[in-house]
């Protein structure tokens, strides 16, 4: 069993940097790939970027690359995302995923743990 935990959620303006993190429980975190989703009111949930078990091989939605970073520090059992020139269209709640698998991969049905989630505002 994994827990997640999110931090790092709040409001910026339009072209401000926010870093979401994600602390995991459990051992052998390098056995699970970990990816960040995010849900915008009225809409579906949707794959924003993933990373693989050994940090190695990363994947991102369109809508943000060359704008967000995803790393892990499997030592601290944690997950980043580095959101960098935000814009409104970024508002959402951010969740944190776990797998177990080490490969990435961007669609949520293969996820097996969720954290809460972290509401992220982007202002104009």
């Amino acid at each position: 069993q994994v827990q997640l935990v999110e931090s790092g959620g709040g409001l910026v303006q339009a072209e401000g940097s926010l870093r979401l993190s994600c602390a995991a429980s459990g051992r052998a975190f390098s056995m699970n790939a970990m990816g960040w989703f995010r849900r915008a009111p009225g809409k579906e949930r949707e794959f924003v970027a993933t990373i693989s078990g050994s940090g190695s091989n990363t994947y991102y939605a369109d809508s943000v690359k060359g704008r967000f970073t995803i790393s892990r520090d499997n030592a601290k059992n944690t997950v980043d995302l580095r959101m960098n020139s935000l814009k409104p269209e970024d508002t959402a709640v951010y969740y944190c995923a776990a797998r177990n698998s080490r490969l990435i991969a961007n669609k949520d049905d293969v996820y097996d743990y969720w954290g809460q989630g972290t509401q992220v505002t982007v202002s104009s």
